[in-house]
């Protein structure tokens, strides 16, 4: 049955780490189907996310008609994912969802173990997650052939990009299910201009201490530019799994005066802590971080990997190679050496993500495919 357009929706979002971009992603999504007097609710991880996960969930709760509901998910395969589906499945009979939608590759399982059903659409939104590991890798051969076995059970794919769902159709197949792309996008307040603090650096880091977010090339490069009579000086914002890593290298390359660090901070300070933010990810989708940037007119440069591009559309100059030390090197020093020309593509690129980029066309978005995809049900 195909809801009418205008009739309250029963919409249950599942993740599992609350963290980064995806749990924004989600927390952005779940309030604005609540501002137009959809019946939301959320599932999680109880293990990962800590007290910032905690404060987010406690604020949105209020709103959440369907609750927000902590289950232990594991990351990798495990034994204990059987309890988890149990108890997955168990608040799906309760709460009886018009929406299921998955974010990410375990919670887009649990989503899609669920049988066909007239009444309940499965949606899936990988947000790149198993996307990035490569086919001849054994967790790459693992992820895609689970990918391919749920694909077909899946109602409704909806990508944050252009390039996750090339990715997905490369690597797993073109899905039976329909499939739209619906941008990431950011809140009105966050166009406003960041101020730059006193103490600001030539450059910061803003994001999570992953091997994949590149936050040791970045490092590899200030040290390159500093070894070439450059003293570039280097903000990080973030922290996670290669905290500890990151230290000893900043150590064993002798930057201790050149660097600091400032723990987790919201993304509009730690931009305020460097003249030029840098993105150095040696894989992404469509990272909130950059649309933040960007709509808050900061000027940056960025690794030319996933959905960046997608972001930065013309403006493409402000892009490097990704995984490559050097040419981030080049990118750096390039910015702060013209900062009027990086500061004119910040200007221009904030009136792109003002058209193309914001919270209201995302969740408008995400429910035209909810409904577009019970229609061809």
């Amino acid at each position: 049955m195909t809801p009418s357009p205008d009739q309250p929706l029963r919409i249950l979002h599942a993740v599992r780490a609350p963290v980064g971009g995806i749990i924004r992603h989600i927390l952005d999504v779940a309030n604005g189907q609540a501002s137009r007097g959809h019946v939301v609710g959320i599932v999680a991880d109880s293990l990962t996310g800590g007290e910032r996960a905690d404060a987010a969930f406690a604020e949105i709760a209020p709103r959440m008609k369907l609750g927000v509901h902590r289950i232990a998910i594991r990351r990798e395969p495990h034994v204990t994912d059987l309890f988890a589906w149990m108890q997955f499945a168990a608040l799906i009979r309760n709460l009886k969802p018009d929406i299921l939608h998955g974010h990410g590759a375990k919670a887009g399982a649990f989503v899609r173990l669920k049988g066909r059903s007239r009444s309940t659409l499965r949606v899936y939104t990988p947000h790149g997650g198993s996307l990035h590991y490569p086919l001849t890798t054994m967790k790459g051969a693992f992820y895609s052939r689970l990918e391919r076995m749920l694909m077909n059970r899946t109602d409704l794919f909806l990508f944050e990009s252009a390039f996750a769902r090339d990715t997905y159709q490369r690597i797993v197949g073109t899905p039976a299910g329909l499939v739209k792309c619906v941008f990431n996008g950011v809140t009105a307040d966050e166009f406003d201009p960041v101020t730059l603090a006193d103490d600001a650096t030539d450059v910061a880091y803003v994001g999570e201490f992953r091997h994949i977010k590149g936050a040791d090339l970045l490092i590899d490069a200030v040290a390159r530019l500093r070894a070439g009579g450059r003293p570039v000086t280097l903000t990080l914002g973030g922290d996670g799994e290669e905290t500890a890593a990151l230290k000893a290298q900043i150590e064993r390359l002798d930057l201790g005066d050149a660097v600091r660090f400032i723990g987790h901070v919201k993304a509009r300070y730690g931009f305020s802590k460097g003249r030029l933010l840098v993105v150095p990810s040696r894989g992404d989708s469509m990272p909130y971080v950059v649309i933040e940037a960007a709509a808050a007119g900061v000027p940056m440069v960025a690794a030319n990997v996933g959905g960046i591009p997608e972001i930065f559309d013309s403006h493409a100059d402000a892009l490097f190679a990704p995984d490559h030390v050097g040419a981030m090197a080049e990118a750096i020093a390039a910015a702060l050496d013209d900062p009027a020309a990086a500061a004119a593509r910040a200007k221009s690129l904030r009136e792109r993500i003002f058209q193309h980029f914001s919270q209201k066309a995302m969740v408008e978005g995400v429910m035209a495919g909810y409904r577009e995809a019970f229609a061809k049900r």
